[in-house]
């Protein structure tokens, strides 16, 4: 088995409000939670940036081996922030206005189509808004309704306010509603790339992924999670299409985590995404593992995204299915199993236990990310892992 002791990561966040130094203090605690699992010693330096954007380094070692990786981070905390700006009404406007894009472009017969949890997890926001303020504009118009004077609004108006306000609203935020708005707004951006600040956020991003892309490494890891992963198909489809030659020779890993590449290319506008995905499967030295998980739902289950993409002639991703109960404790699991998000969140997140797959320990162990696939690392006993 190759082991791997200088490590270049090109990590590609989902939709989150962070920056990189609150995805750098996350992986921090996760890569803390990884050692003690598996037990071996890990050091997570300070954020830097230079022309490469910003990064930092992570030293790792075990039992007869040491690794070394620096991991870039290409957070777009300055697009979430702007998909996410305005007041309430002025996002619940903006975000509607998107669904009703998204739908008309095809993705909600194709969500239901090819993984109908997807397609709940996109009408769920929309749903859960609109029966609040239909609850609320009941209890405004009972007098009326009940065919009482008119006075009586004075009492259901500030009632109904109150309810939607002090009732309503703080629960559908747990739930991140309107953050999910703006999910959905940057999902249709990225599919018909209409927007000059996302055109700019990936041609920044091309740049520093070539000045990373060429730092000697044994390995290459394109890393990205959630909808962070349209945003990795496009740079490196953008590289792919200007630059074959940077990755010619090198030993490139393209990992998808929970990657929602369908929830935009799906679009019909998308059609310079799709082209991009062909390319990066037609790469003959970019290996895509596809990381998914049945108690997910906001992912593409056992689909083959290239294909999905137009692409059936070309190498598909290897999938590696993964158990986040099996990496939890029970009390870990029976925590969060029930908030969808929190599941999507566990991909970079650190485990309770030793699993086969373990994101800190495919950044920074000492095994390449391909061995990771079903064929490689996965059929070996967890215990003998990093003994072997």
């Amino acid at each position: 088995m190759n082991r791997i002791e200088k490590r270049v990561v090109l990590h590609f966040p989902g939709f989150e409000p962070l920056d990189a130094a609150m995805h750098r203090a996350r992986y921090e605690r996760s890569a803390r939670q990884s050692a003690k699992a598996w037990d071996y010693s890990i050091e997570t330096g300070p954020l830097q940036k230079d022309d490469s954007g910003e990064h930092f380094d992570v030293r790792a070692g075990g039992a007869g081996w040491q690794s070394a990786s620096r991991v870039h981070l290409f957070d777009h905390n300055d697009l979430v922030s702007v998909f996410n700006a305005g007041g309430f009404f002025a996002r619940l406007a903006r975000g509607y206005a998107a669904s009703v894009s998204v739908a008309a472009s095809g993705g909600l017969t194709g969500y239901f189509r090819h993984a109908w949890r997807f397609g709940l997890f996109f009408v769920f926001p929309f749903l859960l808004m609109a029966a609040g303020m239909a609850v609320s504009l009941a209890i405004a118009l009972a007098p009326w309704i009940a065919g009482l004077s008119l006075w009586h609004l004075c009492w259901s108006l500030p009632l109904a306010a109150f309810v939607f306000v002090r009732g309503f609203l703080p629960r559908a935020e747990r739930l991140h509603t309107l953050h999910l708005f703006g999910n959905w707004r940057m999902a249709a951006a990225m599919a018909a790339l209409d927007r000059k600040d996302v055109e700019a956020w990936l041609e920044r991003s091309a740049d520093a992924a070539r000045h990373a892309l060429n730092e000697p490494a044994d390995e290459y890891v394109i890393s990205s999670h959630s909808m962070g992963a349209n945003m990795a198909a496009h740079v490196v489809g953008l590289l792919l299409e200007r630059e074959p030659h940077l990755f010619e020779g090198k030993r490139v890993a393209f990992v998808t985590l929970g990657g929602a590449i369908p929830q935009c290319a799906l679009l019909k506008p998308a059609s310079v995404l799709r082209a991009r995905v062909g390319l990066i499967a037609r790469c003959p030295w970019i290996d895509w593992l596809d990381v998914q998980c049945l108690t997910d739902p906001i992912h593409f289950y056992k689909v083959r995204i290239a294909a999905l993409c137009g692409h059936e002639d070309a190498r598909q991703a290897d999938i590696l299915y993964v158990r986040f109960k099996t990496m939890l404790s029970g009390e870990h699991y029976a925590r969060i199993r029930r908030d969808f998000l929190r599941v999507h969140r566990q991909y970079v997140l650190g485990p309770d236990k030793r699993a086969s797959y373990d994101f800190t320990l495919m950044t920074a162990g000492p095994w390449p990310a391909s061995d990771f696939a079903p064929a490689g690392i996965t059929e070996l006993p967890a215990e003998q892992a990093l003994a072997s």
